[in-house]
């Protein structure tokens, strides 16, 4: 029973680090362009299966399309996504230069950090709901011992302490790369 809580609760790190690198920092980084969705041949795909996303320079992304023709639905997926930025076509490659985050931005990225750990911390307590709806059932179903099930819902505890220690980790070393000029 703890391995699946325990397994669940990675899901929810494993989701929360997703959703965070797409929050974009002072630097360029290929996952910010993950949840970009391009139209292309009639469905919506995600820009790594267009092109090849690369980071030359701390800045900067380009974007080379495999097919020449992708390069004009590559351009307006960019600029219609909630990032914010601007990219330049020279017939061959797509670069999108990230302007330097202003102070204010900057403390908006850290807010829109602290709300996706806040749900991360939510789902991790939610499964800790879970655990603990299962022993009482359990206990009740098999009679198990006062004892027994308050430490079955002390080793659940646990769990969910050593969890949301995680994803604080996470949250701030993000809040820090956001912070770092």
């Amino acid at each position: 029973m703890f391995a699946a809580i325990e397994t669940r609760m990675e899901k929810t790190i494993a989701s929360l680090k997703s959703e965070l690198a797409t929050i974009r920092t002072g630097r360029a980084n290929a996952a910010l362009l993950d949840h970009v969705r391009v139209s292309y041949y009639g469905s919506d795909v995600p820009v790594s299966q267009i092109g090849n996303i690369s980071v030359p320079e701390p800045r900067m992304l380009l974007v080379a399309p495999w097919e020449k023709t992708a390069l004009a639905d590559l351009e307006k997926a960019i600029l219609a996504s909630d990032l914010g930025l601007n990219p330049s076509n020279d017939g061959e490659v797509i670069r999108i230069i990230l302007p330097e985050l202003t102070e204010d931005r900057r403390k908006d990225l850290v807010k829109q950090v602290k709300q996706v750990g806040e749900k991360a911390k939510v789902s991790v307590r939610n499964i800790r709901r879970d655990a603990n709806d299962t022993v009482k059932k359990q206990s009740k179903e098999d009679s198990l011992p006062e004892d027994e099930t308050k430490r079955m819902q002390d080793n659940v505890q646990k769990i969910t302490d050593r969890f949301i220690a995680e994803v604080d980790a996470v949250v701030e070393h993000k809040e820090k790369d956001i912070l770092t000029v």
